[in-house]
């Protein structure tokens, strides 16, 4: 039975602790080797990495492409205009094709449902690079970062400044997952999708909503923003209006505690969510969340192809 990574709540703790906890030796096990030397440990020597894009990408390419060659193997980068879904080929057919050539997925898509549908038809683990709903990939590598400062993060609280979207969602997965308090500050009408609040409920995940980003913020271990708008919002005039009070700047970084970090997963719209001076800042983590990413995707691939 194959093994996809599409949600930070699909997976139980152990699995997701397990996954972290590969990443943390991997990177240790880096140090002070040049970046183009692959890793002593090659779990996926010989294995095919189908990479696949809508949009423009920064990080999420190069930290999959990186990673797979690290851990031995190789890769394919793909774009929708490149394919036959550019001609309305289905997704699963796509699916289907993929399966006969490559041995893992990571696809980047704004259409959730898409990913799901890839998913169910392909043999080959597929792993969610990002969609309009969820960021894991980049959750887990905030926790690794989060955790190399503070140690685990079980017990801490992060709270949320902003729109309530998709790296926001893989938040509060983690939070439900991982034993942790999310406090998530957004507009009312920006505000987690009725589904996930009601999954939050059921679960008993601890998780805070409410639209006061002072408060959300009090003694906070971790301020996380995101930018304003992003591909496929609409509105922005609208957006920035609303997301004005929650932006994070030294203020607000004041009312968490003393040794807060501020994450962010990039690009950053400075002056809007986030001032100079908190990204660039002492308190900022943004660029060894960035590092992160590498990481932990490497273990999330090894991970699906049961190399961990």
């Amino acid at each position: 039975m194959k093994t996809d990574f599409i949600d930070i709540a699909d997976h139980d703790a152990a699995s997701l602790r397990a996954i972290l906890n590969d990443a943390k030796s991997r990177k240790d096990a880096r140090k002070g080797l040049p970046k183009g030397v692959p890793d002593a440990d090659k779990p996926l020597e010989g294995r095919i990495l189908a990479m696949i894009f809508d949009k423009q990408s920064t990080r999420t390419r190069i930290s999959f492409d990186v990673g797979m060659r690290q851990l031995g193997g190789t890769t394919i980068m793909l774009t929708g205009s490149q394919m036959q879904l550019a001609r309305e080929e289905t997704i699963a057919d796509t699916a289907r094709v993929l399966s006969r050539y490559v041995d893992v997925v990571m696809i980047r898509l704004l259409d959730h449902e898409m990913v799901m549908d890839l998913a169910a038809n392909c043999t080959a683990p597929v792993i969610n690079g990002l969609t309009k709903l969820s960021h894991p990939c980049q959750v887990m590598a905030d926790i690794l970062t989060f955790e190399e400062k503070f140690g685990s993060i079980q017990g801490r609280t992060v709270a949320w400044s902003g729109d309530a979207n998709n790296v926001c969602t893989s938040w509060i997965h983690a939070a439900a997952k991982l034993d942790f308090t999310l406090r998530v500050a957004a507009p009312p009408e920006l505000q987690s999708r009725p589904a996930l609040r009601d999954w939050v409920h059921k679960v008993g995940a601890k998780v805070e909503f409410g639209s006061d980003a002072e408060a959300a913020v009090e003694g906070a271990d971790c301020v996380v923003s995101d930018a304003w708008v992003s591909m496929g919002d609409e509105d922005s005039t609208k957006r920035h209006n609303l997301l004005k009070p929650f932006q994070v700047n030294s203020k607000l970084m004041a009312r968490a505690n003393k040794d807060a970090l501020f994450m962010h997963c990039l690009p950053a719209h400075r002056g809007e969510e986030v001032t100079d001076d908190v990204i660039d800042g002492p308190q900022s983590a943004v660029w060894d969340e960035a590092e992160n990413r590498l990481h932990v995707q490497k273990s999330i691939m090894a991970w699906t192809l049961g190399a961990i």
